[in-house]
């Protein structure tokens, strides 16, 4: 599963056509994801060494677009899954590498990323969870939130406050301590399993701290939230590609007056910006990848306008396909509503649109500095 077309096949035969039925049951059922997990859809830019597909960025950006084309909760649970995978393989140690990443290549240990908490969203330097040296090990307390895929997560990559610092450790579901309640009832990406994580004097040894004890929320969370941004982006695509074939084919069908709706100027309108923004915002994140694939460090903002502009194109469409659909689009008969449901979530996500704007606007103002 290397490349877009073989993707999307796979997103035709096993998720497009009850995408529906995973959002009204809150859950994606076992059966799909040891399927995902069997198309080696779970983690393929590993290394092919620990069985890993070996696929660029740019390439996983595709694969992400496809799978958020047939329904934002599997992405969301493979951008999570990503996020981990990624900070093992860039910053575990060698025993680290050994121990996890075979598994998270493979799917058989489901990985999230614990970093929001309730009082703390896109601001991750004010997490209050705690890590408190203890012997030769850590101890950690504190509640992570709005954790994709929590309820089934074998592996947490938690961070929590070392003093002024942020450290970043790799937490076993089955660590004493570590308490999972699943959150139900979501406005989007209602079968991504969320949940809260309340970590209760979890004891984690040494050798569980990821990366530099100190730097961690400049590098390990930088680079880790950085991939996650490029999911969430080529997901994004996704749903605008998703809604714009929703609307072709409904407007082609639909008649008002013995007029296919296709023929009205308005509707021609709305399907043209729909044309023309998932084609830019294909472009943004296809740039991003590939300076990902080159290790050009202008890829964390190229990634943050990716971002910003396909999450934004998305909610803006979706809305405009519920409105082309009419009633039918609020209705749950059509995806459409679950398409809007979804975008709403992609400019919350990994970064709000209006932080995004912040940051963009701050790399404007350094650049016009004399």
């Amino acid at each position: 599963m290397r490349d877009r077309a073989s993707a999307w096949r796979f997103v035709r035969d096993h998720i497009a056509a009850t995408a529906d039925e995973y959002d009204r049951l809150g859950r994606v059922p076992e059966p799909l994801l040891d399927a995902i997990g069997a198309a080696g859809l779970w983690a393929p830019f590993l290394p092919v060494e620990v069985g890993g597909g070996g696929v660029s960025y740019a390439a996983l950006g595709a694969i992400h677009e496809e799978i958020g084309r047939g329904c934002s909760s599997v992405r969301s649970l493979l951008t999570v899954h990503t996020m981990v995978a990624f900070a093992v393989d860039r910053w575990g140690t060698e025993d680290q590498r050994r121990q996890w990443l075979p598994s998270l290549a493979s799917g058989r240990v489901p990985a999230s990323l614990c970093v929001s908490e309730p009082e703390v969203g896109s601001d991750a330097t004010r997490m209050t969870t705690s890590a408190r040296r203890v012997g030769g090990g850590w101890v950690l307390n504190g509640t992570k939130t709005w954790i994709t895929g929590g309820r089934r997560a074998g592996l947490f990559l938690v961070f929590a406050r070392n003093g002024p610092a942020i450290t970043a450790f790799l937490v076993p579901r089955e660590t004493p301590g570590v308490e999972i309640t699943p959150i139900d009832d979501m406005l989007g990406t209602r079968a991504s399993m969320l949940a809260t994580v309340t970590l209760s004097d979890v004891p984690v040894a040494a050798d569980a701290l990821l990366g530099p004890e100190s730097f961690a929320a400049g590098m390990v969370l930088t680079g880790t939230l950085d991939l996650g941004r490029f999911s969430v982006a080529a997901g994004s695509v996704g749903i605008t590609q998703a809604c714009l074939d929703a609307c072709a084919d409904y407007t082609s069908q639909r008649r008002i007056r013995d007029v296919p709706l296709r023929e009205l100027q308005l509707i021609r309108a709305k399907i043209t910006d729909m044309v023309t923004d998932v084609t830019a915002a294909r472009l943004l994140y296809e740039r991003a990848g590939r300076l990902k694939d080159a290790g050009d460090a202008q890829t964390i903002m190229a990634t943050w306008i990716a971002k910003y502009f396909a999450s934004t194109a998305a909610a803006r469409h979706a809305a405009a396909a519920v409105q082309i659909h009419g009633a039918n689009g609020a209705s749950a008969r059509h995806p459409v509503a679950r398409y809007f449901r979804d975008a709403k979530v992609m400019e919350i996500i990994e970064g709000s649109s209006e932080i995004q704007q912040i940051t963009i606007a701050d790399a404007a103002y350094q650049k016009a500095m004399p």
